[in-house]
């Protein structure tokens, strides 16, 4: 009589558990999982290389044109803040001038005379240096006011001239290559007002009423 094999169990169940999922695991590696993501080829990778490149060239050459044109402006309007400076000594000119030719003492004197001429030849050599280095004066007198060069001071009633013109130069203003300098200071005409006809009208109509 053939004896009977008797398969024990394994007593420890926690090796049976890993037996079947080793079992499970070597099955599912022969599936195809749905959600696996594909590798990026190669020619994707060459086309990302290729954009980032290309970002990082766009990028130097924005540098290198900011840089220039930051060069350029240091080498055209480098003495801007000089300049601006500058122009007290116009400034003080003029003040001088107005000041001798207010001067009850002064007036009608040979020594006035001369020394108006003298301001004046100094004032017109400084205006010439200026003028070498791009610094000009703005023309305002009888111009329309400009808010790019002009600032309206004040206004002046005068009925021989259209409204807004520029009849009176407080303070000359003056321009750097194409960029303001100072703007100049001015007064602008304005039509007279009605004020006498109004009231005219108003006292003829309460005398009618």
């Amino acid at each position: 009589m053939e004896k009977e094999e008797n398969i024990k169990p394994s007593q420890n169940p926690k090796e049976d558990d890993l037996a079947n999922q080793k079992v499970t695991s070597s099955e599912d590696k022969n599936e195809i999982n749905p959600e696996t993501k594909s590798e990026i080829t190669p020619e994707q990778k060459i086309l990302e290389l290729e954009d980032k490149l290309a970002r990082t060239f766009a990028e130097m050459e924005n540098q290198r044109r900011r840089y220039e044109k930051e060069k350029e402006d240091a080498y055209e309007y480098g003495g801007y803040a000089f300049a601006k400076e500058a122009l007290t000594l116009i400034d003080n000119l003029e003040r001088s001038k107005q000041v001798l030719q207010n001067d009850e003492a002064l007036k009608d004197t040979d020594a006035l005379n001369k020394t108006l001429e003298h301001i004046e030849i100094i004032n017109k050599d400084l205006i010439s240096i200026f003028m070498k280095n791009n610094i000009k004066p703005i023309e305002s007198l009888g111009k329309k006011l400009d808010p790019n060069f002009h600032q309206a001071m004040m206004e002046i009633e005068d009925e021989n001239k259209e409204a807004g013109t520029i009849v009176q130069e407080i303070q000359r203003g003056f321009t750097i290559k194409d960029r303001l300098l100072r703007p100049s200071l001015v007064g602008v005409s304005k039509k007279p007002s009605n004020k006498d006809e109004k009231n005219e009208k108003n006292k003829e109509n309460k005398e009618n009423k």
